[in-house]
């Protein structure tokens, strides 16, 4: 593509925040302080968890970078970025949520492969940008479409980026056509985040945003959108990105025998306290966040400072002294997540428990046994954090 340099090394990555936890250092992979993520709805872009699976793309003359599209009747359309920002803005406030986020804590049950994940794998940003509804429709497909005249289904993003698993060609991932063109499914090509234009590490210039699905689709620094009749052959949709359950290992796997995942579970995760922790006073507040694919809102969190056996209701909240109501659109950004809050006494010791259950009521498991995959994906268990009081104080 005219006006890209595509980097064959790690020589010109971005500056990065400094208290960012490194998993990975070639290519970046990192997350936050889990406290940084309860700090505020709106997630800062430093603070932001970076995922990569090579060389961060350099687009060096916005001038002449530009997103094919192909797959279409007639020739193949180009688009510059003066004919995206020429369509209709919007802002949407979506948690983007890696599909590994506490792996960590699978592994510590039976070894898994993947990047390193603690609980801050995911965040929350305004994205601001045009609808691949409207794109589409410019290019003559229609909104709410199921299938085009020439037999395409599905509508798959490349990158511009270079990545191993995909023998140094690019990242690519698809969604469903019907998903594409429905203007009330959100899915955006973005070139904002959270007011300011996107960063290198967040997919600069453009890159697609996929509410509610696992972080895997929202493909950044995108190159061409084709329109295909079956979904996206490439790696990270066949050859991973997928569940299996416990009983298949390295050795008996077919990946053919599962879909690509898609939407996110119903998942929740305290980030006021450490896994381990030694506190000055019984009484604490125990904070974290809580969200759930394909739009659902958020029922309730339950918190427990016994490991499960008796409950609390937390209260949540997407903007601060405003109490979050799952079914009123007008108070909550479907596709955002929710921030909860608990005030508790624990004793002595205490094993302090949170889950949270969404409005399709889908709860999250009790144990990471009874989901457990090679791969460590999708770890949506009660999460536990152990709290000890301080002997001074008791």
């Amino acid at each position: 593509m005219p006006g890209i340099r595509g980097p064959s090394e790690y020589s010109q990555e971005p500056p990065r925040h400094p208290c960012l936890k490194i998993n990975s250092k070639e290519p970046f992979n990192a997350e936050p302080p889990r406290a940084a993520l309860v700090s505020s709805y709106v997630t800062p872009v430093d603070l932001f968890y970076k995922r990569n699976h090579g060389p961060i793309p350099v687009v060096d003359d916005l001038e002449r970078y530009c997103v094919s599209i192909t797959g279409l009747q007639g020739a193949e359309k180009t688009l510059s970025m003066k004919d995206i920002w020429n369509l209709p803005k919007y802002t949407i406030a979506a948690t983007l949520q890696c599909a590994g986020n506490r792996r960590t804590a699978m592994s510590s049950t039976k070894q898994v492969r993947g990047v390193g994940w603690d609980i801050a794998a995911l965040g929350n940003a305004v994205w601001g940008g045009a609808k691949l509804a409207d794109v589409l429709q410019l290019v003559g497909i229609p909104y709410n479409s199921r299938v085009t005249p020439s037999g395409g289904k599905h509508v798959e993003f490349v990158s511009i980026d270079k990545c191993k698993e995909e023998n140094g060609g690019p990242y690519k991932a698809s969604i469903t056509l019907s998903q594409a063109t429905n203007p009330e499914a959100d899915v955006l090509l973005a070139y904002e985040m959270n007011g300011e234009t996107l960063n290198r590490d967040h997919g600069y210039p453009l890159r697609g945003i996929v509410p509610g699905v696992i972080g895997a689709r929202s493909v950044k620094w995108l190159d061409s959108i084709n329109i295909i009749a079956e979904e996206c052959q490439g790696f990270f949709m066949q050859k991973d990105y997928k569940t299996f359950p416990p009983s298949v290992n390295w050795d008996n796997i077919d990946w053919s025998t599962r879909r690509p995942q898609m939407d996110f579970p119903v998942q929740c995760a305290i980030c006021s306290l450490e896994d381990e922790n030694i506190v000055p006073t019984s009484k604490i507040t125990v904070q974290g966040y809580a969200a759930s694919g394909g739009g659902r809102g958020i029922e309730r969190v339950d918190v427990s400072i016994d490991g499960g056996k008796t409950w609390v209701e937390a209260s949540r909240y997407q903007k601060p002294g405003v109490p979050y109501t799952a079914d009123d659109e007008s108070n909550s950004d479907k596709w955002a997540w929710v921030l909860f809050e608990a005030e508790v006494n624990i004793p002595k010791n205490a094993v302090i428990v949170a889950k949270a259950v969404d409005t399709a009521a889908n709860v999250q498991p009790e144990n990471v046994e009874t989901i457990w995959n090679l791969r460590g994906i999708l770890n949506t268990s009660w999460h536990r954090v152990n709290v000890k009081v301080s002997h001074s104080n008791l």
